[in-house]
This record gives structure tokens, sequence and C-alpha cells, in this order.
């Protein structure tokens, strides 16, 4: 397996699923909570999130078969998905969004590890897609693996910052993370364009 491979999957995912981002959301959510509680939730969360990923990790390929669709025509609207949520963390409409989606009425008071944590905000359509386009790339059973192993890494990461969220959140205070934001914002603009080379190099558009 390269291992420029696996560097790309690992910021790729750790843009898209926003660990640092996430974690002022996951304190404001679980707050009251004792740190038994708070550290339940954010292990029930990031295993159901890692779940979801790796269903579509396995299956979503064969879904666009299934559809009729290319992977190349997917790595181009992935790409382009992706290119919109970079914008979105540039210009600050990311955190916006999911300070809306995490305040919701319905969300349940007691455990909101299912919804809004696992997903929309963990295994959110970025997070998906980035998936399928990262398998679609690797055909070998340790390419999977690897794959799904970065995925694992990530969310490990996101499990340690949810448990050590109120440190790092006083930590960084407001201005660090939305520095932090702007960078990941930057990278995950050229790992867009990125995908959307590759799929146009598919397709025999551009040449190799």
């Amino acid at each position: 397996m390269d291992l420029q491979f696996l560097i790309t999957a690992f910021f790729t995912l750790f843009v898209i699923i926003d660990p640092i981002g996430l974690m002022p959301l996951f304190v404001a959510l679980t707050s009251g909570s004792s740190p038994q509680q708070r550290r339940g939730i954010a292990i029930r969360a990031t295993t159901i999130g890692f779940a979801i990923l790796i269903i579509f990790g396995l299956f979503g390929e064969a879904v666009l078969n299934f559809a009729g669709i290319s992977m190349a025509a997917f790595r181009i609207a992935g790409g382009v998905l992706l290119f919109l949520t970079a914008l979105d963390m540039l210009f600050e409409r990311r955190s916006k969004r999911r300070e809306d989606q995490a305040s919701q009425p319905d969300i349940s008071e007691d455990d909101p590890s299912v919804f809004p944590l696992a997903t929309p905000l963990i295994a959110g359509p970025g997070a998906i897609a980035s998936m399928i386009l990262l398998t679609g790339q690797t055909d070998t059973t340790i390419g999977f693996i690897s794959v799904f192993g970065v995925l694992a890494i990530v969310l490990l990461i996101m499990l340690a910052l949810f448990i050590m969220g109120g440190l790092l959140e006083r930590a960084l205070g407001p201005t660090g993370v939305n520095v932090v934001t702007r960078i990941l914002g930057m990278l995950l603009t050229a790992l867009s364009i990125q995908f959307i080379l590759d799929g146009l190099r598919e397709v025999g558009a551009l040449p190799y």
C-alpha cells in the first residue's frame, strides 16, 4: 500500500470529519453531564459513526454500480462536494450549520450520541463520500483494511478530543479553534481539486 495514499486518506478524513471543529459542539451537547456520562456518549457516538462509514466504505461502490454511476463520475461529484465543504469551513458557514443541527429541538436531551453526533455530524455526506472515494481507489484486501485503519485512527483522535473536550476548548479558545478550522479548510480545498482531476483523468478528459 502506497504511503502517500495513506497520508492523503488520513488528511481527507481528518479534515472532513473535523474532530477539532466537533469538539466544542460535543462539549455544548453534553453540557451538565458527568465525566462518566460524557465518556459514554463519546464512545457510543464514535462507534456508531465508525460503523456507518465502514458500511458505506464496503458497499458504497456496489450501490453506485447498481445505479449505473461510474467511480470517475462519483470522484468528480465527490470532489465538488468536498470543495463546497472546504468553502464552508473557510467562510465559517460549516460551523454555523453544525451548531444549528446540534440545537434542533427534536434532539434527545439525555443522549445525543446517535443524533446529531454520530450522524450527521460525524458520518455526514462529506465523510460518506470520502469513504466511497478512498475505498474506490483500491481493490485489495490490504487496501481496504488500511483505509479502515486510517478511519479508526481519525475517530480515535476524535474520541480523545471529546473526552478531553473541556480542557482543550479552554486551551485553544474560540480564536484557536477558528484558526485551525481555516487551515484545515485550505488543505481540503486542495484535496477536493485533486479528486476532481483524478476523475477527469479517468474519463480521458485530462492526460495522465
